[in-house]
């Protein structure tokens, strides 16, 4: 589509031509007609988008030169400009929350019901879309790129956009009240331990113990609610990893970063094209990357049968790696992970669990707290009894939605190991035994 068919094609915004006059946009938009070669700007668009968008800017320019705008003051000129660029290239009314780096996720629920995250808790937003179909042409232009589709047959996509951002839609008939889009931003920055502890997620100690963890090649579960922190966490943890060692990440939806690791190959899920054929889940990359001489293998959520080749891959020599899973409580992680498996193969529970608690040395719960601070509430580690033939958690340390600070109860088996492999001096190991865990 060429760019002046873009422009042809925006209903009028009227939250951005109100303080000039009703056919504002409509106005600069025959304006822009007379500067700007349709064709040229079609290849121009499809090669060099930045120049598409100083081409229109520059067309606003002159358009804003006829006598007729003589009235329009240079901020409202430089209003419609940008309201017109942000429809033809951006999210429209929403760029602006975009543009924001304290926004965390973006909620449109209709054309005027837009809402947006920010430190944990929801805010209404003043944006608006003129109408339904104003927001389904931004649906349509956002996804056109990224070759999906979405109509009545196919009325659910989830993508990834260029920069990062994940883009969630449903339409009728599955949606009753007209399209829904959820917007998750991509965090320009990575959030580290450090940072973390900062933001009071968990304390020093926590810190501590999560860095020997991950050093010591400590398989580890990341679980939690929609919104409680995993991806965080778990990206946090990866930034741990060893730059000797190579990394292979595998998302649904790459959002993983490392700040300087050296070795890290990126693997990312491909769903059905437009005629059905084409996907690649998270399983046939699970089996791929153990063919890929990996050290460690982090997998941004595991939800369905690849749960049972990861099993398999970190009780065969590929321990220390990384998920996260969806679930209520640590016990939750054990009952998750069986059902998990089982979508591959009916193997009895406790062959499941025995496995299982071989695998994953620990589990790291998160939470969101009522004020929307999201903190790790639970640490355990899972041991398999014989006798009873089940997958015990054994908790470690617990901290309640209400408690600021939390406690640890009980040392883990392993801890001693951190000095004797090297990752910490013994003194060390000792003095965090001493001060952190005076209830074990």
């Amino acid at each position: 589509m060429s760019l002046m068919s873009r422009v042809r094609d925006i209903d009028d915004v009227p939250t951005l031509a109100a303080s000039a006059d009703d056919n504002a946009l409509e106005r600069l938009k025959e304006h822009i007609q007379r500067f700007v070669s349709t064709d040229d700007i079609a290849a121009i668009m499809a090669e060099q988008p930045s120049r598409a968008r100083n081409e229109l800017k520059s067309a606003c320019r002159q358009a804003f030169e006829d006598a007729s705008w003589a009235g329009v003051s240079q901020r409202e000129q430089q209003r419609l400009t940008d309201g017109l660029i942000d429809m033809v290239f951006g999210f429209g009314p929403l760029e602006s929350l975009l543009a924001d780096d304290s926004v965390t996720e973006i909620m449109v629920n209709g054309p005027s019901d837009v809402f947006f995250e920010r430190d944990g808790r929801l805010h209404r937003s003043e944006q608006r879309f003129a109408d339904e179909g104003q927001l389904r042409a931004l649906i349509d232009r956002v996804l056109g790129p990224l070759g999906r589709r979405i109509d009545e047959a196919s009325p659910m996509v989830n993508a990834r956009l260029p920069e990062g951002h994940r883009v969630h839609v449903i339409i009728p008939p599955l949606a009753l009240d007209g399209p829904v889009m959820t917007v998750r931003k991509f965090a320009k920055r990575v959030m580290t331990l450090d940072d973390m502890v900062a933001t009071g997620s968990f304390d020093e100690a926590m810190r501590t113990f999560l860095v020997w963890a991950v050093r010591a090649r400590k398989s580890i579960a990341v679980s939690g609610g929609t919104g409680s922190g995993k991806t965080t966490l778990l990206n946090a943890l990866s930034c741990e990893l060893p730059p000797s060692e190579r990394i292979i990440t595998i998302e649904d939806s790459a959002e993983l970063r490392f700040l300087e690791h050296p070795h890290v190959v990126r693997l990312e899920a491909r769903p059905r094209n437009a005629e059905g054929t084409g996907e690649v889940t998270i399983r046939d990359l699970v089996i791929n990357a153990l063919r890929m001489r990996p050290d460690r293998i982090v997998v941004g959520e595991c939800r369905g049968a690849e749960a049972l080749d990861m099993l398999q891959a970190m009780n065969t020599g590929h321990d220390g790696s990384l998920t996260t899973l969806h679930a209520n409580s640590p016990a939750d992680v054990v009952s998750r992970l069986a059902t998990m498996v089982r979508y591959a193969v009916d193997l009895p529970v406790d062959v499941i669990e025995s496995n299982v608690a071989s695998a994953f040395e620990v589990v790291v719960q998160t939470a969101r707290a009522l004020d929307g601070s999201r903190f790790v509430s639970d640490v355990a580690e899972l041991v398999y009894d014989g006798g009873k033939r089940c997958c015990k958690v054994r908790p470690l340390f617990m901290r309640g939605l209400a408690e600021r600070v939390g406690r640890w109860v009980a040392l883990p088996a392993w801890i001693d190991e951190v000095a004797d492999i090297g990752v910490a001096e013994r003194e060390e190991v000792e003095r965090w035994k001493r001060t952190s865990c005076l209830a074990a």
